[in-house]
């Protein structure tokens, strides 16, 4: 479920053209084709079951059907049937709360790890300028590793201040975990030389990660 800043800019489509809604009756500014998706039902299903059944990419098949968009007519059925989906989505969206909270929740969390990899992806500002899809490939798989890495070490540092507290007596609950984050940056040194030491074993990950469980008691 997208995060929709602007959802009053969308066209509304009304079901027919002789439905009228009190109050929010000038957002349907549209009427759904039903008699296109109704043609082209079939074939749309049919193209849907090819994707499940992996014998065509959905991208390929966009690539497809958008290459001649004016004059295919199964890309515009499906464009009129994702018109009808977005207009349910955006009255669901206006109309509740609880969904706007939870995909802005939802959103942040995906935009922060986002902000995590451009902070770590910083030489050539983030760009990667080699042309073979190999070397392309080695790029983001490093940048994976790497983050992966780093929100490792964040999360064993975090478990372990829990603990060090907790044992101290200091109080800790449920909702004061859920505002942390194994996105942090403001410890981590960038830039310089880097000592890897192989004969520094860590400790097991077990006795570093757990919570104490009077944590999740009190909660």
């Amino acid at each position: 479920m997208p995060r929709i800043r602007n959802w009053q800019d969308y066209s509304f489509f009304r079901p027919t053209e002789d439905v009228v809604y009190n109050y929010i009756d000038p957002l349907f500014k549209e009427v759904a084709n039903w008699k296109l998706i109704q043609t082209h039902w079939l074939d749309m299903i049919r193209v849907i079951l090819s994707i499940k059944a992996g014998k065509i990419m959905p991208s390929t098949l966009l690539r497809k059907l958008s290459s001649r968009s004016r004059k295919n007519r199964l890309y515009q059925a499906f464009c009129a049937l994702g018109e009808v989906v977005r207009t349910i989505f955006l009255l669901q969206y206006i109309s509740d709360a609880g969904i706007r909270q939870q995909i802005t929740a939802c959103t942040n969390i995906v935009e922060k790890y986002h902000h995590f990899l451009d902070w770590l992806f910083f030489g050539k500002e983030g760009a990667i300028t080699e042309n073979d899809p190999i070397e392309q490939e080695k790029r983001l798989k490093y940048l994976d590793l790497i983050a992966s890495a780093v929100i490792l070490k964040n999360t064993v540092d975090i478990s372990l201040a829990i603990q060090v507290l907790t044992a101290e007596g200091y109080p800790m609950q449920r909702r004061t975990l859920a505002a942390l984050s194994p996105y942090i940056t403001r410890h981590i040194k960038r830039y310089g030389d880097y000592v890897v030491d192989l004969k520094n074993i860590p400790q097991p990950l077990d006795s570093a990660i757990p919570l104490p469980q009077q944590i999740f008691e009190s909660s």
